[in-house]
C-alpha cells in the first residue's frame, strides 16, 4: 500500500466516550461522520460508532448513498437536499432539515402516500446568519407547521458562532436566548415535546456541562481527537483528554543527492545551496496536501522532520533527508499524525498555510485508502 490514511479504533472510540460523558448527565448523541468524517472516512468510522451513536449526521445524499452500503443508523441530513431528491432521502431514512414550508408540503405529502409520519429537525438561525429561520419568524412558521399532519417534528436545533475563540460569552448567550425564545414559541403552537441540540464540540465544552438543556449533542471535531482551538485546548485540555484517531502515510518514491544549485520542481522557488540528499514522495494537492505547503512545510521520517522542498505538485513532493543517516525507498512518511515521538499536527499544519484544523482535515482525499487499525 503506497500512501493510505490510517485511523484507531480504539481513540475514536475513546473520544466518543469521553466528550459524551464530559456533559455528565444522560443525553442522546449525534456522531458528526459528514466530509468524509473529517477526511478520517465515512464508512469506516461508522462501522466502529454504529454501536455507540445514537445518530449519525451527514451533509448530503450522496454521503447518505455511502452510508447505506454500510449501516442502517437513524440520519440526520444537515445540508440542502433538492426537492427532486427528498423522496429518496425520504427511503433511506433520512431525517431531513427544514427551514422553508414548501419543502415540509412536498414531505408532508409523501408521508401520507406512505401512510406513515415523517420525522423533520427545524433549523433555527439564531444569530449565526445562514440557514433557518429567524426566530422572529417561528410563530407563523409553527403555526404553519403544525397543519401538516403527517410530518413529526423531533427537534429545533441552531449552532454557536462565536465560542471558541474568545472568552466574551456574550454573543453566545445572545444566541441562547434567541434560541430558546423560538423554542418557547413552537411549544406554545402545538410542538410541547420537542426536543433541542444547540451543541457541536465547542458547545459541548464550554456550555452544555454547566448549563446546557439540550437533549441531543452533536459530536464533530472533537470525536477525531482535535480541538475547535487552541484557547478551548488550553481551558479544558486538563479536563478531557481527547487522543488522535487519523495518521496520514505515504512512502518514499525515490532518495537521490543533488548537486549545488540544482533548482528543486516547477517556477525554480529552490535552488540547492550545498549538495543536498532528497526524497521524493509521491502525494500531492490532488490528494489534499495542500500547494501552500511548498518550501514550509514538514513531513516524518525516521521519526525525524523533513522540510519540504520547492512547490508541492498534483502527485508528488520532495523533502530534504540530508540529516537522515540511513534512508530508503519506501520507506514510511508520515503527513500528519505520530511517528516515534514525533508528531505533525493538523493545527500547526493549518497554522503555516493560514487555515484551521478542520480544512486540513476534511480535504484529504476520499480516494486514499483507509486502514483501521
Amino acid at each position: 500500500m503506497l500512501s493510505f490514511i490510517e485511523i484507531s479504533c480504539e481513540n475514536l472510540k475513546h473520544n466518543f466516550e469521553a466528550l459524551k460523558n464530559y456533559v455528565n448527565r444522560p443525553i442522546k448523541t449525534i456522531a458528526v461522520i459528514k466530509a468524509n468524517a473529517y477526511g478520517c472516512g465515512q464508512n469506516e468510522v461508522a462501522n466502529i460508532l454504529e454501536p455507540l451513536a445514537d445518530y449519525f449526521a451527514l451533509d448530503d445524499l450522496d454521503e447518505l448513498r455511502q452510508l447505506r452500503k454500510v449501516s442502517q443508523k437513524t440520519v440526520l441530513l444537515l445540508g440542502y437536499v433538492p426537492k427532486e431528491d427528498l423522496k429518496e432521502a425520504v427511503e433511506l431514512g433520512a431525517i431531513l432539515v427544514i427551514y422553508d414550508l414548501e419543502r415540509a408540503r412536498i414531505l408532508d405529502e409523501l408521508a401520507k402516500e406512505k401512510k406513515r409520519k415523517i420525522k423533520i429537525h427545524v433549523k433555527i438561525d439564531a444569530f449565526l446568519g445562514r440557514q433557518g429561520i429567524l426566530t422572529d419568524e417561528a410563530e407563523n412558521f409553527s403555526q404553519a407547521l403544525s397543519r401538516f399532519e403527517h410530518l413529526e417534528v423531533e427537534a429545533l436545533y441552531g449552532h454557536f458562532s462565536d465560542i471558541e475563540d474568545t472568552d466574551d460569552f456574550s454573543h453566545a448567550q445572545k444566541q441562547i436566548e434567541n434560541f430558546e425564545k423560538a423554542v418557547e414559541v413552537f411549544r406554545q403552537n402545538g410542538f410541547a415535546k420537542v426536543k433541542t441540540h444547540l451543541s457541536a464540540t465547542s458547545g459541548i465544552l464550554v456550555w452544555e456541562k454547566q448549563q446546557g438543556r439540550s437533549d441531543f449533542v452533536r459530536l464533530g471535531i472533537g470525536l477525531y481527537g482535535l480541538w475547535p482551538s487552541q484557547d478551548l485546548k488550553q481551558k479544558f485540555g486538563g479536563q478531557i483528554y481527547l487522543k488522535p484517531v487519523l495518521r496520514w502515510i505515504s512512502r518514499i518514491a525515490q532518495v537521490k543527492i543533488l548537486p549545488k544549485g540544482f533548482p528543486i520542481g516547477y517556477g525554480l522557488t529552490f535552488v540547492t545551496k550545498k549538495e543536498t540528499k532528497i526524497a521524493v514522495v509521491p502525494q500531492g494537492y490532488s490528494d489534499g496536501f495542500d500547494r501552500g505547503f511548498s518550501n514550509c512545510g514538514e513531513v516524518l521520517i525516521g521519526g525525524k522532520k523533513c522540510s519540504i522542498l520547492g512547490r508541492v505538485m498534483m502527485n508528488m513532493f520532495v523533502v530534504d533527508v540530508s540529516h537522515l543517516k540511513k534512508v530508503e525507498v519506501e520507506d514510511e512518511v508520515v503527513l500528519l499524525g505520530f511517528q516515534g515521538s514525533e508528531e505533525i499536527t493538523a493545527e500547526e499544519m493549518a497554522e503555516k498555510i493560514g487555515t484551521i484544523n478542520y480544512e486540513i482535515m476534511a480535504r484529504i482525499s476520499p480516494l486514499l485508502t483507509k486502514k483501521v487499525v
